[in-house]
């Protein structure tokens, strides 16, 4: 299954199991190298849902008058 059709959580999962697997010290380097590569990838998956989902985001404050406003979500990144 691709990185980019997993859901943020099955990424996430996969990505402990990898940081598990490399932790153990039981495989080979080349495998190893692969592990690695692939949590990467799953980790740069992982970001792109994030700020997705940031763009998506509209938080609701008081303008002056004290009516609701919806504003954009500005993550503390791009501040």
């Amino acid at each position: 299954m691709s990185e980019e059709k997993m859901t943020f959580e099955k990424s996430l999962e996969k990505l402990e199991e990898i940081v598990r697997t490399l932790e153990s010290g039981r495989k080979p380097l080349d495998e190893s190298i692969n592990l690695y590569e692939e949590g990467v990838r799953l980790v740069k998956s992982c970001e792109g849902m994030l700020d997705d989902v940031e763009k998506r985001i509209k938080l609701l404050r008081p303008d002056a008058n004290g009516e609701m406003q919806e504003t954009e979500f500005v993550s503390e990144d791009n501040e």
